[in-house]
């Protein structure tokens, strides 16, 4: 209980940081700011190999996502033909490919734990 307790502080301190250097960083309080960032980070995770149904995540994987998703939106940003939301759908469709293919993984080593191996032996033959 006292570790659950402890771990909400972190996460409310350290939410409360990131909010004072977002409103620094532009130079404003508007809650509305960071809509979409949302998207942002749990992409980046989810692109970094954390399973959204309960995995375990590591930094250089998150930090994987975020080049990843940096590349992207570079990407779309200096090509200068497509709109700014093309970043946003292509994030999306990024998403959508990592969190089928983390579900497919996922029933493939449920299907494989589940069947029991049975080992023939080629003398008895």
């Amino acid at each position: 209980r006292s570790t659950t307790i402890r771990i909400y502080m972190l996460s409310t301190g350290l939410a409360t940081l990131a909010g004072i250097v977002f409103s620094i960083y532009t130079q404003a309080g508007y809650a509305l700011a960071g809509v979409g960032v949302e998207l942002d980070a749990i992409a980046s995770v989810v692109i970094g190999g954390t399973l959204l149904s309960g995995g375990v995540g590591t930094v250089l994987g998150t930090l994987f996502g975020v080049a990843i998703q940096g590349l992207i939106q570079t990407y779309i940003n200096f090509d200068g033909t497509l709109s700014s939301w093309w970043t946003k759908i292509a994030i999306g469709i990024l998403l959508f490919i990592f969190i089928a293919l983390q579900r497919g993984l996922t029933v493939l080593w449920e299907n494989r734990q589940s069947s029991p191996v049975t080992r023939v032996n080629i003398a008895q033959r």
